[in-house]
């Protein structure tokens, strides 16, 4: 493929329909990468103009008009504006041959399904990173994994654009994409909703957001640091894995009295980590049985 695009600048062009933090950040690195950008469209002028600004791209409302100007498309709208944006391209006759992707994490082949009828070839190119930016997107996105999903005479095509992105590439079969997306919803999603309710329980002590996040940070760090190294199994400290169950009866009673909202939080990871204290083997069956009837609620 790099072969194909030396040849030829008509290999080289690229349109972006849906310009928003990922799509803009997206043809940031694709032009760093040699790409020609050659259009972008949005229905937002705001957007378009921002993405413009980044690419130097031709600006387009109507996502047909980019069909002349690229042969591979890569849809970056919301997830639920993918197949309309596919199906308003597919109804032209030039989406006969040309590469057509989208970015959803949880959305498969069926999305591009009308550009596949149509001639197309199609896939979908997954970053598993999370953006609170276009900078942030930019400085994220190169190193990180993508989730591939693709029609055979497309892949060859996204495996080189993920390479060019200086991207690692993670095939996941159709099937299994919204499992693969739920995953990357409970690492990155889900552990800021973790991290909101650790916050919430330093406050009830009295320590103040900003003090508490600067307390429990270098914890969470320290813990990422020992997965890497040893995987989430053997990284596992804390109560839960030294069986002690008075330290947990003590979690339980302070947060029933003052934090009833959190428990069944607090009890369902702890049933989740006896589990994975017992994988670790420092946790007896018999224990984690005790362990798991505090948390339950079960009385003696």
């Amino acid at each position: 493929m790099p072969t194909a695009r030396k040849k030829t600048h008509k290999k080289n062009r690229f349109a972006i329909i849906g310009t928003g933090m990922v799509g803009t950040a997206i043809g940031i690195l694709l032009k760093k990468a040699g790409y020609k950008i050659t259009a972008v469209c949005d229905k937002s002028p705001a957007a378009l103009k921002r993405a413009v600004k980044y690419t130097k791209a031709k600006p387009f409302f109507d996502p047909t008009k980019t069909l002349r100007e690229a042969d591979y498309l890569l849809i970056t709208t919301p997830d639920d504006a993918i197949s309309s944006a596919c199906r308003e391209i597919s109804r032209s006759p030039e989406i006969k041959g040309k590469y057509v992707f989208h970015m959803s994490g949880a959305g498969g082949l069926d999305l591009l399904e009308e550009a596949a009828k149509a001639g197309a070839y199609v896939g979908s190119i997954h970053p598993l990173q999370s953006f609170s930016s276009i900078d942030n997107a930019v400085s994220n996105i190169p190193k990180s994994y993508f989730g591939i999903t693709v029609d055979k005479k497309a892949g060859a095509v996204a495996k080189q654009v993920v390479a060019d992105l200086k991207g690692v590439p993670l095939f996941i079969s159709n099937a299994q994409k919204p499992l693969y997306h739920a995953a990357a919803c409970v690492a990155s999603n889900y552990l800021v909703s973790l991290l909101n309710a650790v916050e919430s329980i330093y406050k009830a002590t009295g320590i103040k957001e900003k003090q508490a996040r600067k307390a429990y940070l270098p914890l969470v760090y320290g813990t990422l640091k020992n997965i890497e190294r040893s995987g989430s199994i053997y990284a596992l400290t804390g109560p839960i894995a030294r069986g002690d169950i008075g330290t947990i009866k003590k979690h339980m009673r302070i947060m029933k009295k003052n934090l009833a909202q959190f428990v069944p939080l607090y009890s369902a990871l702890g049933l989740m980590t006896a589990k994975v204290a017992m994988q670790k083997g420092s946790l007896k069956p018999g224990t984690a049985k005790l362990i798991n009837d505090v948390l339950k609620g079960v009385k003696p």
